[in-house]
């Protein structure tokens, strides 16, 4: 019974998930096809260095990009930045999405608490990550809890956001149906209405943790010493334009990284319940 309770509320994101699997191209045209407009972008740009047409100051050519991952201000070791800024997205991400998912439930399934929440937090949403950093370092001081606070806040919002609204339009027959078999509430949100929502619940987690990354610079513009952030912000007092681009590609690669593995977890998830 459950199971046709599963099958019947994911039967829409099912077909449609068939389709694109039948639809989706070979895996080695997606990675060249991928590949193409950033491969077109280096040419270009290592073309415009080699014919001097932009000054260095203003556009380094890749080889000083390269090179200043040896030589960052203030003595930073790339590696260490690195793990540094990851591990601070990861966990203000999995702070702040299962926050949002707890929260999004509730207010995607109590009418009582979508009008209670639902305005407070639809107006925090519109707060700049940057207005909330002097408060963070007001009452959370200077070391880490308050960049991981404001990891969690970037992380918060999308997800909550997509789960609350994709949990109000579930089909009400589907979930009366699971009633009628005797589901309890708690089965009911696991065998139907989740499975119908699975979809909507990882687009919300891809831009969670894509709006984790942005927060991150925010973040570590709070007196931090160490990270990605940090040596953006110190490159640009030191007018060094070539470890600024470093970090903005480093910043690109580690998220499209990161988003390959939510990738997997969508994988897993559709092929559970889709």
């Amino acid at each position: 019974m459950a199971e046709y309770l599963v099958s019947t509320a994911a039967a829409p994101q099912g077909v449609a998930a068939r389709r694109r699997a039948r639809a989706d191209s070979p895996l080695w045209w997606r990675i060249v096809g991928g590949a193409i407009l950033p491969v077109a972008i280096f040419v270009g740009w290592w073309i415009i260095s080699a014919l001097e047409l932009v000054p260095v100051y203003r556009l380094p050519t890749p080889l000083m990009v390269f090179e200043s991952a040896w030589s960052l201000p203030n003595n930073h070791k790339l590696p260490l930045d690195i793990l540094i800024s990851t591990q601070r997205v990861l966990i203000g991400f999995a702070i702040g999405a299962s926050i949002g998912l707890v929260l999004g439930a509730l207010v995607g399934l109590s009418k009582v608490a979508n009008v209670i929440l639902g305005p407070l937090l639809s107006a925090l949403r519109a707060v700049p990550s940057l207005a909330w950093a002097p408060v963070l370092l007001l009452y959370l001081g200077i070391f880490e809890p308050p960049k991981l606070v404001l990891v969690s806040i970037g992380a918060f919002f999308p997800i909550f956001t997509a789960i609350s609204g994709a949990l109000r339009h579930v089909e009400p027959q589907i979930v009366e149906m699971g009633r009628a078999f005797g589901l309890g509430p708690m089965r009911v949100l696991t065998t139907v209405r989740l499975p119908a929502v699975i979809p909507t619940i990882i687009s919300g987690l891809r831009l969670s943790l894509a709006q984790a990354w942005l927060f991150l610079v925010a973040a570590e513009l709070l007196n931090a010493s160490l990270g990605l952030g940090a040596i953006l912000v110190e490159s640009g007092q030191n007018g060094r334009i070539d470890a600024m681009f470093l970090v903005i590609i480093l910043l690109a690669v580690l998220g499209r990284i990161t988003d390959a593995l939510v990738g997997l977890v969508e994988r897993w998830l559709l092929k559970r319940w889709g």
